[in-house]
């Protein structure tokens, strides 16, 4: 592999996953081995569209999109302020550091979309208190309260020295996620559905991490992946289906579902996806802990050996992670190889 020095970044050679178990099979560009128990695991990563050559793992830090250019099949498949000079400059100002951080995600755009094998040291620091100010106020003002009991009003009362202080925790590592509460809604089946209710601060900074996220995973999504994903939704995959079927011969639809999915996911191979692009440590440890803080559930509680919680802002995006690479693209190399356009 292949390493290129910019700012904090050293070259070196990286294997995030085992080389063991099954003999490995090869997935839209992927080295998959097969093992019980899993769909998969990814070994070596190898560019999608050039064959089998050695792959460049580039490690890059994140403060280098342009929106990616997507493929044709991608896109056939998508579908007052208050008067006087000081609040005057003060919106300016917060406008102008809000535009800033736009532009800084917009290059993390830009490379994670030109080199599929980069690596982001540096992801952390986009997590500012303008965004973190952003993702508060992007948050339900009606949301139910998580095991701190401290609603959206609480902590604006204070705003800016409580996002002040997040940010700082944050950073320097002493921030420290709290268990969800659990709740439960019934299913059309007439099972319970688990709901983990976060605490007000993990609301905060999940919303934040997930909007620099975005930024890299944002490149690497199929083109028909379309849950949870900003500017995407189950109508359009609905669109996509309808075109399929009344511009192509198509014989039969397959509907599945994954049991339990959000419940079940393996941390431990959570992780090993997460680290084919993210090598900041500091952003992984800050996954850990929300996967690791465990549950509440009439005041006691339970740690957390396996699954995300549903309902946990940070769970839908880690959710299309780990399927990207467990389904995903499978299902892509299978499609180009059984159904050939």
């Amino acid at each position: 592999m292949r390493g290129i020095s910019v700012r904090e970044n050293r070259e070196a050679r990286w294997s995030p996953v085992r080389v063991d178990d099954a003999p490995p099979v090869w997935i839209a560009g992927w080295r998959v081995g097969v093992c019980a128990g899993r769909e998969g695991k990814a070994m070596s990563r190898k560019p999608e569209m050039n064959g089998r050559r050695e792959s460049d793992s580039r490690v890059v830090p994140a403060k280098l999109a342009n929106k990616a250019e997507r493929s044709a099949a991608e896109l056939v498949e998508g579908r007052r302020l208050g008067e006087g000079n000081t609040g005057r400059q003060h919106a300016l100002r917060t406008q102008s550091r809000e535009g800033r951080a736009s532009s800084a995600l917009d290059r993390v755009r830009r490379v994670a979309s030109k080199d599929r094998d980069a690596r982001f040291t540096a992801l952390l620091h986009h997590v500012g208190v303008e965004r973190l100010r952003a993702a508060y106020r992007a948050l339900s003002p009606r949301a139910a309260a998580g095991v701190d009991e401290v609603t959206w009003q609480d902590y604006g009362e204070d705003l800016e020295a409580n996002l002040r202080g997040l940010h700082a925790r944050v950073q320097r590592g002493a921030y420290r996620a709290k268990p969800s509460r659990r709740v439960y809604i019934a299913k059309a089946d007439g099972r319970l559905r688990p709901l983990g209710v976060a605490a007000l601060e993990d609301k905060i900074v999940q919303r934040a991490v997930v909007e620099v996220l975005n930024a890299v995973y944002g490149a690497d999504f199929l083109g028909f992946s379309y849950g949870f994903r900003p500017g995407r939704g189950p109508h359009d995959a609905l669109d996509a289906l309808v075109v399929g079927i009344e511009r192509k011969k198509v014989n039969w639809v397959l509907d599945a579902d994954f049991r339990d999915f959000f419940t079940r996911l393996d941390h431990s191979w959570l992780v090993k996806f997460l680290e084919h692009r993210i090598a900041d440590k500091r952003v992984l440890r800050l996954i850990q802990k929300w996967l690791k803080a465990g549950v509440s559930e009439d005041g006691a509680w339970s740690t957390s050996e396996e699954g995300s919680p549903q309902g946990a802002t940070i769970s839908p995006l880690l959710a299309n992670v780990y399927l990207h690479y467990v389904f995903d693209l499978w299902a892509q190399q299978w499609r180009r190889e059984a159904c050939p356009r």
